[in-house]
């Protein structure tokens, strides 16, 4: 019993990481009807700013804060410079410009900083609290704090300021928001502006959980924020921080008790849960369903 529940405790560290960028997928698709399958790799490039400032002298937590702010004015260039330029009306030219981009950030990556992996000072302390015979990381505790601190912050924004109320207009009802004279293509930067902030935070949390810093880190965590938003429902923030935690969990009881998949097939987790979820909750579990009408 104790290492079952010492495997839950582990998966709920990653899975903060996980629901952390599928909140960011989910912020997208919800505002702009995108799915930015390049999220990862902007995350990633938020974590090598915060480890040039910290190597410049900067306090870590600081430079989570910097890198938080130069993600949201990247994720809005993102959006005016590229993606609004792109006809809506054809979904296939969207995926193929997103994985574009996903192709030319992680190019950029092993340009700058090459393969080697580089550490980063965690966020969180060494160590962890013993409960019984289960020992909590730090890093564990903080990840989820963090998610959780990162998670009310945007349901505020949305619930009680201005921006968010309209947000929530434009990704409701584009054309009404429209109408009534809302600034649609202004409120869509922001949008993208808020989820890079979120991958922003789910890089740092992914070295804060023991990784090193390389190119390639986020690719695996992207596979598994897109399976969560597709357990949770793609227009759910609710569901994608329920499942991407919910997904942490199965993965590490997978890799602990199903003995053929272990950590080098960890990733058939993520592809069998989109799968069935495609088959028989294409909705998800919190997304709302749509009524066409004939």
């Amino acid at each position: 019993m104790e290492l079952f529940l010492q495997r839950i405790v582990d998966g709920l560290g990653n899975g903060s990481i996980y629901a952390a960028l599928a909140l960011a997928l989910v912020l997208v698709f919800r505002s702009t009807g995108v799915v930015n399958f390049a999220q990862g790799e902007m995350a990633m490039l938020s974590t090598y700013l915060i480890w040039i400032l910290t190597l410049l002298g900067c306090n870590v937590w600081l430079a989570l804060l910097l890198a938080i702010a130069a993600s949201f004015l990247f994720g809005a260039a993102v959006e005016k410079a590229l993606v609004r330029l792109v006809p809506r009306d054809d979904h296939l030219v969207m995926v193929v410009v997103m994985i574009g981009l996903y192709t030319m950030l992680g190019a950029i990556a092993l340009f700058v900083f090459g393969t080697e992996g580089k550490p980063v000072q965690s966020l969180f302390p060494e160590g962890g609290a013993g409960l019984g015979a289960v020992t909590i990381p730090f890093s564990t505790v903080g990840a989820m704090v963090v998610l959780l601190a990162a998670s009310g912050l945007l349901w505020a924004v949305f619930r009680f300021t201005k921006t968010g109320l309209a947000l929530r207009a434009v990704s409701l009802n584009p054309e009404s928001a429209a109408l009534a004279g809302l600034p649609r293509a202004r409120l869509l930067a922001v949008g993208w502006g808020l989820a890079a902030c979120m991958g922003a935070i789910s890089g740092a949390l992914t070295i804060s959980l023991g990784l090193f810093l390389e190119p390639t880190m986020m690719l695996p965590v992207l596979v598994y924020a897109l399976s969560a938003a597709t357990l949770g429902g793609f227009d759910s923030p609710v569901g994608a921080v329920v499942a991407g935690l919910v997904l942490g969990v199965i993965e590490s009881l997978a890799i602990g008790y199903v003995t053929f998949i272990g950590s080098e097939l960890a990733l058939l987790v993520p592809f069998l849960v989109m799968v069935l979820v495609m088959l028989f909750r294409p909705n998800g579990l919190f997304g709302s369903k749509k009524v066409v009408r004939v």
